[in-house]
């Protein structure tokens, strides 16, 4: 028998699994896996761990319960964002109970879906299964999503739908935004900044990129928008710049890195190859070198048909119509594989990557019910 819901989500919250770029931050999920695959294990799951070919320090899981083909997959990552313990009011790897809400980092994005998903998965033997349940948790989803891209290496089984427990507040979302991060370095000419023509100025050159980035902005908004989105056109954010050493030599190194969110009409490689046409120009008129790079692959725009069945079901077991979200998730990835996928969790995009990250109470009973009842609708109804 597997621990109570409240019990699971203590163990996981306290297995750290932080993704990072930084790779002094940056920590395995095996931990998290291992626990999630004896629980499963003890639920008469087929449980598949598997070691990415790009970092064998992280894992995928995926675990069947049931013959044949088609079922259905509940979905999510493993692995956190960093934070800031000095900015929690409580222990971010301990489960804080009060108020309501269970307080601890991953709660609401989204260690907190997958002792839901168990306890769902558990009201149901094997013996009346006539199509498959899959439970499949993934690594680095909040960095590059390696974990997804190599979702296909398991020989995944061909499910009806999947449910993809990002924090969506009980609301079926059939879409989402891209994202693509980009980076940009400029290589001037150091110099004596008491003579400006003996160097290239890098910073000089990146305010003439950023102005053409910013007019490439203005020009996004009026030329794409989607009403599935509160936020209804593309956005392009200018996240960090780093540049130079010292006030008194010109500069020459500067580092732009940003990234713009993609609306699902939008083709993300006509958007990098404007970017490097831009960076193109800038190069020509300031006889500077520019590289334009991705910080890890483009992650796809997301879009399922409302008049699907899965998307129909939750539609009605919710009351809430479906919407549109403006962050990335791994849902492209599974739709890729031929799956019927909508985003659907009990957190709250709001509490994600926020100090004192929290998961209603209130929230559980509704999630767990509406998870069994997508279990008797696609695995044990004729």
């Amino acid at each position: 028998m597997i621990p109570s819901i409240g019990e699971m989500l203590r163990t996981l919250v306290s297995t750290p699994s932080v993704s990072c770029p930084d790779q002094q931050i940056d920590q395995s999920n095996i931990e998290v896996i291992h626990h999630l695959a004896n629980w499963l294990d003890d639920e008469g799951f087929e449980v598949i761990v598997k070691p990415l070919e790009t970092n064998k320090h992280k894992a995928n899981l995926l675990a069947k319960k049931g013959l044949g083909e088609g079922g259905l997959v509940f979905a999510g990552h493993t692995d956190t964002v960093p934070c800031l313990e000095s900015h929690w009011n409580v222990d971010p790897y301990a489960l804080t109970e009060q108020d309501g809400r269970w307080y601890g980092l991953g709660t609401c994005d989204m260690k907190g879906f997958f002792p839901l998903a168990l306890a769902a998965a558990s009201t149901v033997s094997a013996s009346k299964l006539q199509k498959p349940i899959c439970i499949v948790a993934t690594s680095d989803e909040e960095t590059s999503m390696a974990g997804a891209r190599e979702l296909e290496n398991f020989d995944f089984p061909t499910a009806d739908a999947a449910v993809i427990g990002e924090p969506t507040d009980l609301v079926p979302a059939y879409t989402h935004k891209g994202i693509a991060l980009l980076k940009i370095t400029v290589k001037g000419v150091a110099g004596h900044s008491s003579n400006p023509a003996a160097g290239v100025n890098a910073i000089d050159t990146m305010h003439c990129f950023i102005s053409l980035l910013m007019q490439f902005r203005i020009d996004l908004k009026a030329r794409y928008t989607n009403e599935a989105f509160d936020v209804q056109h593309p956005t392009l954010n200018l996240g960090c710049l780093h540049a130079g050493d010292v006030p008194n030599r010109i500069c020459s190194h500067a580092e732009l890195q940003f990234d713009i969110r993609i609306l699902p009409n939008m083709n993300p490689s006509h958007l990098v190859e404007e970017i490097e046409r831009l960076a193109e120009v800038v190069s020509r008129e300031t006889e500077s070198e520019i590289d334009v790079a991705l910080c890890c692959p483009i992650i796809p725009p997301f879009e399922t048909t409302t008049s699907g069945k899965l998307v129909r079901h939750l539609t009605q077991a919710t009351k809430q119509p479906p919407q549109g979200v403006a962050f990335g998730t791994e849902a492209p990835f599974y739709q890729a594989l031929g799956i019927e996928t909508v985003v659907f969790g009990p957190g709250s995009v709001n509490q994600a990557h926020q100090p004192d990250e929290y998961l209603s109470i209130d929230r559980i009973k509704p999630m767990q019910l509406i998870l069994e009842d997508l279990i008797h609708t696609y695995c044990t109804s004729n």
